[in-house]
């Protein structure tokens, strides 16, 4: 108890250093008026400084890598919200506070399960981490699957796109096992083409296994096909995995993941991986049983447990637009301490996501430090538990601060590099949205190019939080630097980039450095600065461009706020 409370006057003494210079501004916080005025003077408040040292206290290992119900994580939730109430701004969590409660469950696979597959008569024990990764999603201790194992492609129900890989087949209690990704394509008008859809994230293959009445799905890991490696998977399965606690929905007995090798191997007498693999591209694809069964006994550390988001507010100028308003997210976990780890256990998650977070933070500060607000009202919101499958997130979207019809714009910002001022600029999604010309005329005012996404089989636009504001209509992006920087080739942030993801992301080596360069990190904030506040101050609300995979639920919730009279 004593060590704890140490901790927290750490916590207090670090935060009032870092606001000491702006404390006056915020002070100033009630006495804004309205404004149609650029936002120039507040995004040039924006300080480099202040960035680098949110960014040094969120990643030391003091907050041991802010782990989802973990001790680091809550202090780094504690953190942020005493930065919004030193900067004036109005709490807007659950009971007049800054925190909202994130009721979750966390599910630690223990060694004593068992994983194992049986093909023409012989058992074969899989090696849990080696060969394969397992997790029980139903909350309970114990489960054991004995179940036949059905071969589903890419395991995808796509009816807008004519695609279906179950056809109806009975796969209930069966083991679905199946490929990462989603069926290739070079045509706009299909899976969007290059561009990873929401069907190819592996969280959505659970989930339709789930709903499919599976009892467990399995999915094939190809580096290719995933766009990470084997230790990517196996550094964020590690240890224990976080879950929203009783949301209503079916879950599996065993999610999993397997080594490629091993998947060539358990498929069975007689059948060939590769010509599974390239059946499932086509349209004719019907599911394969395999003469294989499946064995688990799975054994879990059940754990239930609160996290939070932190959201706080700056009302709108306008009387009667300051109902609305407009969004800035970034996830403040990481993956935390992963106990019995020889050497450096710590996942610091410097870069992934205290970047984000201290230009969340200094972007509010800025906005308080105006002399002037914009007309609909600014929420700020540091999530939780996005590395467990944007789970804070998305509770966020079920249970938003003002209805979801009323939230004009996500401006969500997740994992920037130091890397200096970056003269491209990576906001994909936004060509999507009605948005979009702002977007396209404030890169111009900065003087910076629009990056199309040099990776669009990666999905990145479904794998941070903006997308879970965009499942409940919200339109929402990220904003990030582009592969170009000041004074280097774009080959030079392309290389940049390719050491981070090999030698950092996700791992414990993803610690603060001396030597970053928080130029850029400031250069986005204002340019995020400028984004939000013109979105606050347009006639309109922001809008998805028409026939968007979102744009029928946007007009579902414009009609139920309407109905509401929010």
């Amino acid at each position: 108890m004593r060590n704890k409370a140490v901790l927290y006057v750490v916590l207090l003494s670090v935060s009032l250093v870092v606001v000491a210079q702006v404390r006056p501004a915020a002070s100033r916080a009630s006495s804004k008026s309205t404004s149609n005025a650029k936002p120039v003077a507040t995004a040039s408040a924006i300080d480099p400084q202040h960035i680098r040292a949110h960014v040094k206290f969120l990643s030391s290992d003091l907050l041991e890598g802010r782990g989802t119900g973990q001790r680091g994580g809550d202090l780094a939730a504690e953190y942020i919200a005493t930065q919004f109430e030193l900067y004036g701004l109005k709490p807007a969590g659950d009971n007049g506070g800054y925190l909202q409660k994130v009721p979750m469950v966390g599910i630690t696979t223990e060694p004593s399960t068992t994983l194992s597959y049986v093909a023409a008569d012989k058992t074969t024990n899989l090696r849990l981490s080696d060969d394969a990764l397992a997790t029980d999603e139903t909350q309970n201790p114990t489960s054991d699957v004995d179940a036949d194992v059905v071969f589903v492609g890419y395991g995808v129900d796509a009816p807008e796109y004519q695609w279906n890989d179950y056809k109806d087949a009975d796969v209930k209690g069966k083991v679905l096992l199946m490929l990462v990704n989603e069926p290739p394509s070079d045509d706009p008008a299909f899976f969007k083409g290059k561009a990873l859809t929401y069907y190819g994230r592996w969280t959505y293959k659970y989930e339709e296994a789930a709903r499919k009445g599976a009892v467990g799905a399995i999915i094939i890991h190809k580096s290719d096909m995933a766009s990470y490696d084997w230790d990517v998977v196996k550094n964020s399965w590690a240890g224990e995995r976080s879950f929203l606690a009783n949301d209503g929905r079916p879950k599996l007995k065993l999610t999993s993941w397997v080594q490629l090798d091993v998947a060539r191997k358990m498929i069975g007498p007689g059948k060939d991986l590769d010509v599974l693999m390239k059946d499932a591209q086509s349209r004719d694809f019907k599911p394969v049983p395999l003469q294989v069964r499946v064995r688990a006994h799975m054994v879990s550390k059940v754990r239930r447990f609160d996290s939070s988001n932190v959201l706080a507010l700056l009302p709108g100028a306008d009387a009667k637009l300051r109902s609305e308003g407009v969004v800035y997210s970034a996830h403040y976990d990481h993956l935390g301490i992963h106990a019995g780890q020889t050497g450096d256990n710590i996942y610091n998650g410097a870069v992934d996501n205290a970047t984000g977070c201290g230009v969340l933070l200094e972007m509010a500060r800025a906005f308080t430090s105006s002399s002037q607000r914009p007309k609909r009202s600014i929420f700020f919101v540091a999530v939780t538990a996005e590395e467990q499958g944007l789970r804070g997130s998305e509770f966020l979207g079920q249970h938003p601060p003002i209805a979801a019809g009323n939230i004009s714009l996500g401006l969500n910002f997740d994992g920037l590099a130091p890397n200096g001022l970056p003269e491209e600029v990576d906001v994909s999604g936004s060509e999507r949205t009605t948005f979009y010309t702002v977007v396209q005329a404030t890169a111009k005012e900065f003087g910076v190019q629009i990056k199309p996404d040099s990776n669009p089989s990666a999905g990145f636009y479904y794998r941070s939080d903006h997308f879970s504001l965009a499942r409940v209509g919200i339109p929402a992006f990220s904003v990030n630097e582009g592969m170009k920087f000041q004074g280097h080739p774009v080959e030079w942030g392309i290389q940049k980039e390719r050491e981070y993801n090999d030698q950092r992301y996700h791992q414990p080596s993803d610690e603060f450095q001396a030597d970053w360069d928080f130029s850029g990190l400031a250069q986005m904030a204002r340019f995020g600065v400028a984004l939000g506040w013109k979105a606050a101050n347009q006639p309109q609300q922001v809008a998805w461009l028409p026939g968007d995979e979102f744009e029928a639920t946007r007009k579902a919730s414009l009609a139920s706020s309407t109905k509401d009279g929010q």
